[in-house]
């Protein structure tokens, strides 16, 4: 097939692109780099140093014999090069990952918040947009969140996109429906995704795109198959308190002998899943398509789930690292649970990849080669929801004796 990869530059785009190309797939890139210039902006860079784009898919090609394209443009921006080049060279499928994936950036000022609705909104509806007005029958997959449920406990299982209910009606007989599983995103950032998940259904509906919404859990790991063939090929590695994704974060602290900033009680409940597992579920994804006039197909891409002082408590004692709990900067629960169905990937034969003392050693040697690179200032997570937690962030003791220890 022929596929876009939008956002083909980022943390998951980067090694989709490579996997996808190894498959046999011909691959286009189309990424504005906007999140280059967002590492500029916050004064921060990847642990991993990463080559340009371009020295990237050279390196690619010299190993491979594959060639992976790249073409700069802004989604959000750009609609009519962006319906152009659609129109130009009709791909098969589009896997779209370009929107601001940060909720602690995109909570971090009105202006972040702005800059996220704007890109994020705009790039999804620039795309069905497009795709509608050249007639392009291509198969959308979209890298989405498990953050559109939100973080409360119901004592059930999250379905998979779609809640069955049953509605009374004005005679007092039943009508069961099934509907889109109640939203309660809890960042600006979430509510993007929100948003996306009614865009699509639109469409969908409308004007009968065929759409797929992978609910995906944190990612964590760095390596994949692909970006081990070659140490220019590497995964940008985040650690930062606006970027790091939580697991990647404790082992980054644990390898320069920083303190493992476990916010408030640590009883989060997150889902999670390994970069390798994340490139495989997109093509599987792209593989079982739906047809035209079917409703948007909705995956929950997790493979497990853990509360986050479980996973502190785990690399403390693969490391002998120190846990440090600190204020909240978010505005959530102290404490949920989580249980996730994730059976349709399992069915279509995804073999998970679960939290292994090896896989962990493997990050923790990846951010010990690189530790040199890590500015220690920007670890702490410092962006806050509210201004009245920004103020007991700021002021709370426990916080300067972190800043000490660092």
């Amino acid at each position: 097939m022929k596929i876009a990869i939008l956002g083909g530059d980022g943390f998951v785009g980067w090694p989709t692109s490579l996997h996808l190309s190894d498959q046999g797939h011909e691959i286009h890139i189309i990424d504005n780099l906007s999140r280059r210039w967002i590492d500029t902006e916050l004064g921060v860079q990847s642990l991993t140093p990463m080559d340009s784009i371009q020295e990237r898919t050279r390196i690619w090609h010299q190993e491979t014999g594959k060639r992976i394209h790249f073409h700069l443009i802004d989604l959000a921006k750009d609609y009519d090069v962006l319906k152009n080049w659609l129109a130009e060279h009709k791909p098969d499928a589009i896997v779209h990952f370009a929107e601001q994936r940060a909720a602690p950036y995109s909570m971090k000022s009105d202006r972040h918040k702005n800059y996220t609705v704007n890109n994020n909104v705009s790039a999804t509806h620039n795309l069905l947009n497009a795709m509608v007005e050249i007639g392009l029958d291509a198969h959308l997959v979209h890298l989405g969140t498990m953050g559109v449920y939100g973080y409360s406990t119901v004592g059930a299982a999250i379905p998979e996109g779609y809640l069955p209910v049953g509605i009374e009606t004005m005679t007092g007989d039943t009508v069961n429906q099934e509907i889109l599983y109640p939203a309660n995103p809890g960042s600006i950032y979430h509510m993007t995704k929100c948003l996306d998940q009614l865009l699509f259904q639109f469409y969908a509906k409308n004007d009968q795109l065929r759409i797929t919404d992978l609910h995906q859990g944190i990612v964590w790991g760095t390596h994949t198959e692909q970006t081990r063939r070659h140490e220019q090929l590497i995964n940008r590695f985040d650690y930062d308190g606006d970027y790091g994704t939580v697991l990647n974060r404790f082992l980054i602290q644990s390898a320069i002998g920083y303190p493992l900033t476990v916010h408030g009680t640590g009883g989060q409940t997150r889902a999670f899943i390994h970069i390798q597992d994340s490139v495989r579920c997109i093509e599987l994804a792209l593989a079982d398509a739906p047809a035209a006039g079917d409703r948007v197909k909705i995956f929950n891409q997790v493979t497990e789930t853990h509360r986050v002082r479980d996973l502190a408590e785990l690399v403390a004692k693969l490391t002998g690292g120190e846990i440090v709990n600190l204020p909240n900067p978010r505005k959530e629960a102290a404490e949920n649970d989580l249980i996730v169905d994730r059976e349709q990937f399992i069915k279509l034969g995804l073999k998970p990849i679960t939290l292994a003392e090896g896989l962990l050693e493997e990050v923790i040697e990846v951010a010990k080669k690189y530790a040199y690179r890590v500015d220690r200032s920007r670890v702490p997570a410092s962006s806050a929801w509210t201004k009245e937690i920004a103020q007991t962030v700021d002021t709370d003791p426990e916080k300067k004796r972190l800043k000490a220890v660092s």
